[in-house]
C-alpha cells in the first residue's frame, strides 16, 4: 500500500500548486472544453454503474440489498480513487497513453454494442425488481452479488478514470474535478441518469463520440511522442494541432 500512498501524496501536493491558479482566467479558458469533456463522459458511464448494482442487488433476498447497493457503490468510489492516484502519472511514461487509447477503443466498442442494444433492462424494470420480495433469476448470496459488481466496478471503474485522465491532460484539478464528478453521479444520481439515457439515447452517443476523441488524441499524441524521442520525428503534441499544422492555421 505504500505506493499508494506516495502516489496519493503526489497527487494531493500537484494539486496544492494548481489550486493557486484556479481563479485566473487563463486556467479557465485553457481548461473549459476538458471539463465539458469530463462531464460529458461522466454522465455516460455513470448509468452503467446503477444497473449493474441493481441488477446484483435484486437476485438476493430483499433484507440484503440495501447493503449490497451500499457496499457496492464504496467499492466503486474506492477503485475509483486508487486509479486516479496512478492513472494519470502512468500516463506521462512515453507508450501507457497510446495503450491506454487503444484500451478506451475497446471501451468505445463496448459503449456501441450497449447503446444499439434495444434489448438491455431499464432502470423501471431494475427498479421494479428491487422493491419485489421476490428475487431474479437463480438467485444469490450476499458475497456472490457483491463479488459480481466488484468485477463489474473494476472494469467501469478503470474505463471512467482512464477516459477523465486521458481529456484531463495534465491537469491535476481537472482530473479530481473529473473524479469527485463521477463520485457524486454514481452515488446519488445514478438510477435517474440511466433513465435519462434511456430516455434519451442522444446524450449517449455524444458521450461516445467524446470518449472517442479521446481515445483518438492519446493515440495520436503518443504515438507522436513515441516517434519523436525515437526518431526525432513527428512531434506535434494533439490532434487538433496537427490538423492545424496540416491546413496552415493556428500558432
Amino acid at each position: 500500500m505504500d505506493w499508494l500512498m506516495t502516489s496519493l501524496g503526489d497527487l494531493f501536493n500537484l494539486l496544492a500548486i494548481e489550486i493557486e491558479h484556479v481563479l485566473s482566467p487563463e486556467w479557465w479558458s485553457t481548461h473549459t472544453v476538458p471539463l465539458f469533456n469530463i462531464l460529458m463522459i461522466d454522465l455516460t458511464l455513470a448509468g452503467d454503474n446503477a444497473i449493474v448494482v441493481g441488477m446484483a442487488a435484486s437476485r438476493v433476498p430483499k433484507e440484503m440489498r440495501g447493503k449490497v447497493i451500499f457496499w457496492g457503490i464504496t467499492g466503486a468510489v474506492i477503485l475509483r480513487i486508487m486509479f486516479s492516484a496512478v492513472a494519470q502519472q502512468m500516463l506521462q511514461v512515453i507508450g501507457l497513453t497510446l495503450a491506454g487509447g487503444l484500451l478506451l477503443l475497446f471501451v468505445c466498442w463496448k459503449m456501441y454494442n450497449q447503446i444499439k442494444d434495444e434489448h438491455q433492462p431499464s432502470m423501471d424494470e431494475i427498479e421494479s425488481n428491487l422493491a419485489s420480495t421476490s428475487t431474479t433469476g437463480s438467485g444469490a448470496t450476499f458475497w456472490s452479488a457483491l463479488w459480481t459488481i466488484i468485477l463489474a466496478d473494476l472494469s467501469m471503474s478503470l474505463d471512467n478514470v482512464l477516459a477523465v485522465a486521458g481529456a484531463a491532460g495534465e491537469s491535476t484539478l481537472v482530473l479530481v474535478i473529473g473524479l469527485a464528478i463521477a463520485i457524486v453521479l454514481m452515488a446519488v444520481a445514478s438510477n435517474y441518469i440511466a433513465k435519462l439515457l434511456q430516455s434519451y439515447p442522444w446524450i449517449a452517443w455524444i458521450g461516445l463520440l467524446i470518449i472517442l476523441f479521446v481515445a483518438l488524441d492519446m493515440i495520436y499524441r503518443d504515438s507522436h511522442q513515441v516517434a519523436c524521442a525515437a526518431w526525432g520525428v513527428g512531434c506535434s503534441e494533439t490532434i487538433l494541432q496537427g490538423i492545424q499544422h496540416r491546413l496552415g492555421i493556428g500558432g
